[in-house]
């Protein structure tokens, strides 16, 4: 079974679990170098914008994909999956000591 872009349903459920998965794990590479590691760093906001600038980022994504026409559970799904890569990548940064200079 497929919609109107051609894609089955398994194919575009693999496709935003990916894009989710690493939209989660760049978003945590990207707050550690931009916030930094240190304890002190880990209660800026910043990285919380960071966080959300990346599941926004996504949505254009998915429109050029053919991926679009998401629902409320479709959505939460996006910005949960997104939080909890960035959230499981930041605090493994966080707590290895590892410090990300560009």
């Amino acid at each position: 079974m497929s919609d109107d872009s051609g894609i089955s349903g398994h194919t575009r459920s693999v496709v935003v679990t990916t894009i989710c998965s690493l939209a989660g794990i760049a978003a945590g590479v990207i707050s550690a170098v931009y916030v930094g590691t240190d304890p002190v760093d880990a209660a800026s906001t910043t990285l919380v914008l960071v966080l959300g600038a990346f599941v926004l980022a996504q949505y254009p994504l998915y429109k050029m994909i053919g991926v679009g026409d998401f629902g409320v559970k479709d959505n939460l799904y996006v910005a949960f999956l997104t939080f909890t890569l960035w959230f499981i990548s930041y605090t493994v940064l966080a707590t290895s000591g590892v410090e990300l200079v560009v």
